[in-house]
Parts: structure tokens; sequence; C-alpha cells
């Protein structure tokens, strides 16, 4: 019997509007066998290990912490809770070094935030991508609870003239072609002053309210809510604060995208804010569904900080949109599930869609913007059943 994805290898789907698919270039290699470190999770990469979570079994709002989706770009370092430190330096006019206790002892808060790698669908771009080619599954959402950097940052008493805050992770290594690094760097990324010193802006010791575990970045990580998941640096180990901008390799190599002003050359900026975005669950690609049977199609819609306002199915391809019905929850920087009763599906080949609007206006785009080069996958991904 084929698996999915050597059905999707062979599928081609050509839906209005000029968007065309060709789902033969969707996947590369076989289906993947499931995880053994983390029961449920779907290999891309071991060691690192990046594994992603079955986004088709979607039923939690809260992910639970043994599915949520790792993202590495290195070995997981070995840290000892008794032995790790955070240093505050840079453009500061009082730097200090912490501990885990003392940390632990400040006055924590607690926040709902959605992750998302900035990679996430980055299997159904063509031609395909040299990154690893996540499905669904490079997101999740969780309970985070921690302090705001915003405290340690004003302990540190932030020089005028400051305009980044730089946050280094533990992990290092060296990254190969074709974009080599110059030796072994750190995972590090900056954040604006504005977005660094918000209250939502956490260093979190809990998610779900557990120790994190290693892989998601034991004892302390950022977590900053609203943007991708590179900005929220695991095996936090130090914050400088800087008076120009950082470039650094990940902030300039990867996770960059091409933007347009007016009357201006193309450029590249980092990636920042999550879009929106809505991904179908179930019914799962080539999944064979009743005819004439009620089907429901469930899944979840997100916009960083905007709340989800409508999200829209379509059960031929884009061709005409019906309203779904929203789940009550909807707060900032999560996600809101989603359900559409199919009443009366007919025989034959179908390709359901999913387009989401948020409470700015942005509504969930229908084709590629190949600008964002490998990152922001957020345009509808039609999903191929068999009515019978």
């Amino acid at each position: 019997m084929l698996s999915r994805r050597s059905l999707l290898q062979t599928a081609v789907l050509a839906l209005p509007g000029a968007l065309t698919l060709d789902a033969s270039r969707l996947f590369a290699g076989a289906e993947p066998a499931r995880a053994e470190a983390i029961p449920g999770l779907f290999p891309l990469q071991r060691n690192p290990d990046n594994l992603e979570f079955p986004f088709r079994d979607l039923q939690d709002w809260q992910t639970p912490n043994d599915l949520f989706y790792v993202r590495s770009h290195f070995d997981v370092p070995p840290i000892k809770a008794d032995e790790w430190s955070l240093r505050i330096e840079g453009h500061v006019e009082r730097p200090f070094e912490i501990g885990l206790k003392e940390l632990r002892a400040l006055q924590s808060t607690t926040l709902t935030a959605l992750l998302e790698c900035a990679g996430n669908g980055r299997v159904y771009l063509s031609p395909l991508q040299a990154g690893l080619r996540w499905g669904h599954g490079g997101v999740s959402n969780a309970d985070w609870t921690g302090i705001p950097l915003a405290m340690l940052l004003e302990r540190a008493q932030v020089k005028a003239g400051a305009v980044e805050v730089i946050l280094e992770g533990h992990d290092k290594g060296r990254i190969g072609p074709p974009n080599p690094s110059a030796g072994e760097i750190p995972f590090a990324r900056s954040l604006p002053l504005s977005k660094a010193t918000s209250e939502h802006t956490l260093l979190a010791w809990q998610m779900n309210g557990e120790e994190l575990t290693p892989a998601h970045g034991f004892p302390v990580r950022a977590v900053v809510p609203g943007w991708y998941g590179m900005a929220s640096i695991k095996w936090l180990k130090r914050i400088v604060v800087t008076n120009r901008p950082f470039t650094g390799y990940f902030q300039t190599f990867n996770y960059t995208i091409w933007t347009r002003p007016e009357h201006s050359l193309a450029t590249l900026v980092p990636v920042t804010e999550l879009d929106v975005k809505s991904q179908i669950a179930r019914p799962s690609a080539f999944e064979k569904i009743a005819a004439g049977k009620p089907c429901r199609v469930f899944g979840a819609a997100w916009a960083g900080e905007p709340l989800i306002d409508k999200v829209e199915i379509s059960t031929d391809g884009g061709n005409t949109w019906q309203p779904a019905t929203l789940a009550q929850q909807s707060q900032p920087y999560a996600w809101r599930f989603f359900h559409f009763d199919w009443t009366n599906p007919a025989s034959g080949e179908h390709t359901l869609m999913a387009r989401a609007t948020d409470a700015r206006g942005r509504v969930q785009p229908m084709q590629r913007d190949d600008d964002r080069r490998d990152a922001m996958i957020t345009h509808s991904v039609p999903v191929p059943v068999s009515v019978r």
C-alpha cells in the first residue's frame, strides 16, 4: 500500500486563480518513522533533533509537552541547574549575573503563547528548499511561566541610545554549505528594545506547569509571543544590550526575507512577527470520506498578537467559500480552533482549503510570496480528499 507521502509524490493539483501546486515536489524521502525518544512526534532530523507535532491529531488547546514540536540548530547543551547563570551586559549602566534560584524567586507570570517555526510548511514550497522540510507540525501552543525580560533590563539600567537586545543561547556549532559560518557560533538573535521590554516577552522556566525539558530549553528560555519561534532562544546564556543593529548569522544569513519598500531596492530584513494563517488538521490529505454523510473539517488558525476574526472553508479548491465556526477561546498570541460541518459531500475528488482573517484585516493569501524565500509559509495549502 502506498504511504501518504508516496501518494503526494505523484499527485498534481491545479487550482483556480493561477495557483498550481505540483504535489510531486512536496516531499523528499520516505514516510518518517515515529520518534522513539519523544513518543508521538515525527522526526525530520536527528542529532540535532528536529521533531514535528502530529498536526492531524490536533485536539488539545494546550499542546502536551511530549507532543510540542522541537526545533534545534545544534545539539542540546548539557546544563546543570545549580551551575547555570545568566549574564546581562552591553549598553547598560549596571551589568550583572543572576542564577536560577534568584531568578525563580522573582515575581513570575504565566502567558499562553503559540510558537511556530519560521519554516513550518516548507515542504509545500516549489522548488524544494535546502532547509528542513517541515509539514504542518512545526507549531504548538502552551502556557509559559517565567518573568518579563523587562525586569532584568530595568535592573541593568539600559543606557540612552540602546536599540536592540541580543539573546544568546548555550547551544553552538558550525553551519555547513551552502552558507557556512565562520567557525563555531552560538545560536543568537536580537529583539528591538520595544519588544524586549514588552511585559509579554518572558524568560520562562516552565511550560504547561512543568519544568522545561532539555529539548525545550532547560533551565531557562526566552518566549517572544507573536514572533516566529527562532526569536524564542532556548538554553539562555547571555543577554547583550546594544546601541547598533545586530548582524549575526541567524539575523542576516538565516531567517531573513526580501522587502520591497516603495521607491527602494529590495532589501533583506530579519523575520519577526507571525502572519495570519490557518491549517486544516482533519480530514488529512488523501483521506477517504463517506459520500452523503456529514464530515467535520477541523483545524486551527493564528495571527500572533491580533485575534482571529474569521475562518472560511472551501470544498472546491477555492472557487467558493463558506464561514467556519470559531471556538470560544480567543486571545492574543494563541491559536483558535475552527470547524466546518460539510453536510452532504458528493462522490468524487474534492480539494479542501482554509482561509483566515485577523483583527487587523490581514487575509491569509492563496498564493506563495517568493520574496519570503524559505520562511513565513502562510498561503493556504490544498487538502485533497476522496468522497466515496
